[in-house]
């Protein structure tokens, strides 16, 4: 099906020279001479893209305020705006009001085209991703944490979102940190903007710069016309570079130089391309080490960690384990058609037992595989027993369990002391050192599991707390 393109302009000749050159490439055309006109024709149908020039003669609005209508009306509607009175500073303007791009009249055929091809692909490449995302239960858009040090890390997010500071996320791989940097962009003034996302750990080296600048034309495959990179695409928006440190150094230059100049070169080009870009790293390793030796640039750092976010992996926050897991339950129940399943206590129980070495995204994947191979009753509550015997490594928090020839050799009153110590600790750990619930899960008195946890030697721990 051919795009559906709405022309506005108060000159019937050069609607119908634009309609031409259009149809003539294969597109539908509409065409509105004034504001009245094209709010009418985008209630009365939503094109795929609007051509709308600024100054309109006999029209209640001029083009800038109907930019603001249909951005009102239908954010994600590409705008390209016309006039044959613009400056840079009008251009500049509009696209920070939602047009796509900015033509001065008069233009010729092939620079309208070029504009008019890369606004509907742009445009079809946001449907298509977001499509993916709402299939694959990818949206989530805000933390799903119950811990005080995500909570914490949440009013980082807020604070941190709606200025233009670079951001650098580090954590553990599968703990969580493109969906830290899509909530910062999500509450961000760029939000309608572009969000786009590299990971340079999963790129090849010899590629990854073709991805992030562009190709110039006429130069490998883009014979046909330039190819816009990663950058080009994030244009006022953000740009996510995740695994940092995995870049080649040089890269790591043209990055640097890119965040000072805020301009680049296209691969085999010679012109600066400008761009408007908030940047989001993030690195699963060791920077410090990275940086010293060798595979991080220093000033690099610096530019890029102007304010740094650090998350926790999941075994050191396991308050979160049981709002996750229902979460996920319910994601997959709702993507797979199937009744969503209670979860049990003593199945909580099991998943806070375990160290995760995989993190948010090993959870994820343990939740889908107990919903989709568990037996009986499809709204049956999931239960300890339906848990894989290799859920979180298999290697508990309990560090204990698994030398039992050592506690074998004990008398019965030292292991049952150690056991006790080793089972406390794990629940205080479970419910992140708030004592009260902990006492309530292992049925004792509040007092009680405090001089319990002082005659074993644990009350010192860092992890027990009072309760808020």
């Amino acid at each position: 099906m051919s795009a559906d393109i709405l022309i506005i302009d108060d000159e019937a000749d050069i609607r119908d020279l634009i309609a031409g050159v259009l149809e003539d490439e294969g597109f539908e055309t509409r065409e509105a001479a004034n504001s009245d006109e094209c709010m009418a024709e985008i209630a009365n149908r939503r094109p795929s893209l609007v051509i709308l020039d600024i100054w309109l003669r006999g029209s209640k609005l001029d083009g800038i305020e109907i930019l603001q209508e249909i951005k009102k009306v239908a954010v994600e509607l590409p705008v390209i705006m016309i006039s044959g009175h613009g400056n840079i500073e009008t251009a500049v303007n509009t696209i920070k009001m939602g047009a796509y791009d900015f033509i001065e009249k008069p233009f010729k055929a092939e620079r309208l085209m070029q504009v008019v091809e890369r606004a509907l692909e742009a445009s079809r490449l946001r449907r298509e991703v977001q499509e993916l995302r709402q299939k694959a239960g990818e949206f989530v858009d805000e933390l799903i944490c119950r811990s005080n040090v995500m909570v914490q890390l949440e009013q980082s997010i807020q604070r941190v979102a709606p200025t233009n500071s670079r951001v650098m996320i580090t954590g553990p791989s599968g703990s969580g940190k493109e969906v830290v940097a899509r909530m910062i962009h999500t509450n961000s003034l760029r939000s309608d903007r572009p969000f786009v996302a590299m990971n340079a750990a999963t790129m090849a080296p010899e590629l990854l710069e073709i991805q992030l600048f562009g190709v110039e034309e006429g130069r490998m495959n883009s014979a046909k016309g330039a190819r816009r990179g990663l950058l080009e695409q994030a244009h006022g928006g953000t740009i996510f570079l995740d695994e940092i440190a995995d870049m080649p150094l040089e890269t790591q230059g043209k990055i640097l130089r890119v965040l000072v100049e805020q301009s680049f070169q296209r691969v085999g080009g010679s012109e600066k391309v400008k761009v408007d870009v908030r940047v989001i790293s993030s690195s699963s390793q060791d920077l410090k080490e990275a940086m010293e030796n060798g595979r991080l640039r220093e000033d690099l750092f610096h530019r890029l960690s102007v304010v740094p976010l650090t998350i926790p992996p999941l075994r050191e926050r396991l308050e979160d384990i049981a709002p996750l897991a229902r979460y996920f339950i319910e994601r997959f129940a709702k993507s797979a058609g199937l009744p969503v399943r209670k979860i049990g206590e003593d199945a909580i129980a099991t998943l806070q037992a375990s160290n995760w070495p995989g993190n948010v995204r090993q959870l994820k994947n343990v939740i889908e595989q107990i919903m989709i191979l568990a037996t009986g009753e499809k709204n049956a509550p999931i239960t300890a027993d339906m848990i894989p015997a290799d859920a979180g490594a298999a290697q508990s928090v309990m560090s204990g369990q698994k030398d039992s020839t050592e506690i074998m050799t004990l008398p019965l009153r030292d292991a049952r002391e150690r056991f006790e110590k080793e089972y406390l600790e794990a629940q205080v750990n479970r419910f992140g050192g708030n004592i009260s619930r902990t006492a309530s899960f292992v049925g004792m008195e509040r007092s009680a599991l405090h001089r319990k946890l002082k005659s074993l030697g644990i009350h010192n721990s860092e992890r027990v707390k009072e309760p808020e």
